[in-house]
């Protein structure tokens, strides 16, 4: 089977603040979205790559390609869509245009997550063996509320039964476009995350552990967590070439 990475790269960062949206800001004199290009492109098991981008940003994004897509997998942009769902519905009409949905899979993942490890890519495609969809998730360590008006705690949800979702998350493509063609045209705009579309299209889908250190960068604690770490992993790769 023929597995297309969506890399979601659409996202204006307005959280973090400035004008240029954090996967295209630069950690290490490369961009943040070259991090997780570069792992996708390396790995045996993805075979092509679509990227969700705003026409502004293009150009920026094709230098990128250029230097990070080591083996040429990138098939082409898609159009950001009004929301993340929509935008991902606009990534997967687009890779059918050379995928089959029968076959075929596609694993979604976010341009603002750098960390992403080849372990990670592999554990989540091994996975979807016999199943629909595969979501990485971490545990939750804090207790967690449910509060109603945002103000008053309403109840305790049991943390045990409780996962964050992380990504990348891999569907069987077909399946999966279909899940979010019956979610038009009013639906998909209340979807937060991709896995939701998939579990209210009825499929089966399979939760795996995640990654600590695959997070998104949204803060701009994030973004320093980030640079810390290239930091200093430019200072153990000194020492070693010493």
């Amino acid at each position: 089977a023929m597995n297309t990475a969506l890399i979601l790269s659409g996202g204006v960062g307005s959280r973090l603040g400035g004008d240029m949206p954090k996967q295209y800001i630069e950690v290490g004199g490369r961009m943040i979205l070259s991090y997780c290009l570069e792992k996708l492109s390396q790995h045996p098991k993805v075979d092509a790559i679509q990227i969700v981008a705003q026409e502004t940003w293009r150009g920026l994004v094709q230098s990128c390609l250029n230097n990070y897509d080591i083996n040429k997998k990138f098939r082409g942009f898609s159009t950001p869509g009004e929301n993340r769902q929509l935008s991902i519905y606009n990534g997967l009409r687009d890779i059918l245009t050379y995928a089959s949905g029968t076959d075929d899979t596609v694993l979604i993942h976010d341009g603002a997550r750098p960390c992403l490890s080849e372990t990670l890519i592999t554990a989540c495609i091994e996975a979807l063996n016999g199943h629909d969809g595969v979501l990485p998730v971490l545990p939750m360590k804090d207790t967690v509320y449910v509060s109603s008006d945002g103000r008053r705690v309403s109840s305790l949800l049991n943390r045990g039964e409780i996962f964050a979702g992380q990504a990348p998350e891999v569907f069987v493509l077909g399946k999966y476009y279909e899940a979010n063609e019956r979610l038009l045209p009013h639906r998909i705009f209340q979807i937060n995350g991709s896995t939701e579309a998939a579990v209210l299209g009825g499929m089966d889908i399979v939760m795996i552990p995640g990654d600590e250190g695959n997070y998104k960068i949204t803060t701009r604690a994030d973004l320093e967590r980030f640079r810390e770490f290239i930091s200093q992993k430019e200072d153990t790769m000194g020492e070693i070439s010493k």
